[in-house]
């Protein structure tokens, strides 16, 4: 019998752990990305064009704060939340058939649900990715994104191919905070359900096992830090990073909230759209109204009519702004106006819209003059021509005067 050597040398040269998940990767994508272009045709994937990717600790409080977090960047729609999609039927066929839940279908149903019109504008996906393929399969994901919007800009379907946005965000708390929030959570529940199993009345909350148990509780927060955290965090070069500090009142984390999130016009719009609007000055007191169809529309006017979008630009650059700076301290402005370009179709739309996005709130009233342009001396006839003049009220926060 040959004697088998102990160390044996390898065949090959070891392949690095990351171009293996890259590989694992592109294997599971590719093929689920086949099947959505030959499902649906390729001009009809249409992802959302916000992506909020939110991770939490243990207790850090996704439940109660995905509600505001929606809320604060305009979102109608509900989150898609990967342990409820993963407990439809077609989930749980496969789970009773005794195969496991893997990369491969997690995705797959994950990209279908995001193809859905009522994410058109953006939707928070609570809990992916949770593995370092499902990592590489979202950087797969939104590579796919942006080359649509690249290959459909101009086009006349450019509008359901705006350029993507992907944004983290995560809510955290520390050990010692989340386990003591974990065990705090399983007492309100104990204490719930034993009431309305005593009077009948109510629905029985979830009763967690970790929510019992200290070490229990524990050994999930460090689950969340060995998987979830870092999964995102791999993340964090890529996509616009958000780490919240949840530790505090319910009101400090909202407040922490919205300075992580408030909107900001350079990272939405598109690049066209933001080149033509930087010259206008920002009035950052005024919360942006209806962000996301704010956005929506101003690059519809810069992809279907950029000329007349330029021209109404300009109008406010050069002969609006002179006016409203010189209102600065009282924060409102009438300016009347005859310019041409006004009389277009969508141009006053788009006046009040650009001065929404900088800050403002502008109304246009239309004001028609009739003025005598020939008499028939014969029938007494007046010959009258229309004047169109725009009154336009502009209103901002205006500079604050200290009096003695």
């Amino acid at each position: 019998m040959s004697e088998i050597q102990k160390n044996p040398p390898p065949a090959t040269s070891p392949t690095p752990s990351h171009d293996l998940e890259i590989k694992d990767a592109r294997i599971i994508f590719e093929p689920i990305w086949a099947d959505l272009e030959a499902h649906y045709g390729r001009s009809h994937l249409r992802f959302p064009k916000e992506i909020i990717l939110l991770g939490g600790a243990p207790g850090a409080g996704k439940g109660t704060n995905t509600a505001f977090i929606a809320k604060t960047r305009g979102l109608t729609c509900e989150p898609i939340v990967m342990s409820s999609l993963l407990d439809t039927p077609e989930m749980k066929k496969i789970k009773d058939a005794g195969s496991m839940i893997g990369d491969r279908e997690v995705l797959a149903v994950l990209l279908r649900r995001l193809l859905k019109a009522e994410y058109r504008d953006g939707v928070i996906l609570d809990g992916f990715p949770r593995t370092k393929v499902q990592v590489e399969c979202l950087k797969m994901l939104y590579e796919k994104m942006t080359q649509l919007w690249r290959e459909f800009y101009g086009t006349p379907l450019a509008i359901h191919f705006r350029q993507p946005v992907m944004q983290i965000v995560v809510l955290f708390v520390d050990e010692k905070e989340s386990v003591a929030r974990q065990i705090m959570r399983g007492r309100k529940v104990k204490a719930h359900n034993l009431e309305v199993r005593r009077s009948g009345q109510g629905q029985l909350e979830e009763e967690r096992i970790t929510d019992f148990d200290q070490t229990l509780a524990r050994r999930r927060y460090r689950v969340f830090k060995e998987q979830t955290w870092d999964a995102l965090l791999s993340l964090k070069d890529l996509f616009h990073y958000h780490l919240i500090n949840a530790q505090g009142t319910f009101a400090e984390v909202e407040q922490n909230i919205v300075g992580e999130l408030d909107y900001q016009s350079s990272l939405e719009l598109d690049a066209h759209t933001f080149d033509r609007l930087r010259m206008l000055p920002l009035a950052s007191e005024i919360v942006v109204h209806a962000r996301q169809e704010l956005v929506k529309r101003l690059d519809g006017y810069e992809l279907s009519n950029p000329g007349l979008f330029q021209r109404v630009i300009t109008l406010i650059e050069k002969k609006m702004m002179p006016i409203v700076t010189r209102h600065a301290l009282s924060g409102h402005s009438n300016i009347n106006s005859e310019d041409p370009a006004l009389s277009e179709p969508d141009a006053l739309a788009m006046l009040i819209d650009i001065f929404s996005e900088r800050g403002y709130h502008a109304v246009v009233d239309v004001h028609r003059i009739e003025i005598p342009e020939s008499f028939d001396l014969k029938t007494g006839k007046i010959t009258c021509r229309v004047k169109k003049v725009y009154r336009t009220i502009i209103r901002f926060k205006g500079s604050e005067i200290r009096r003695g």
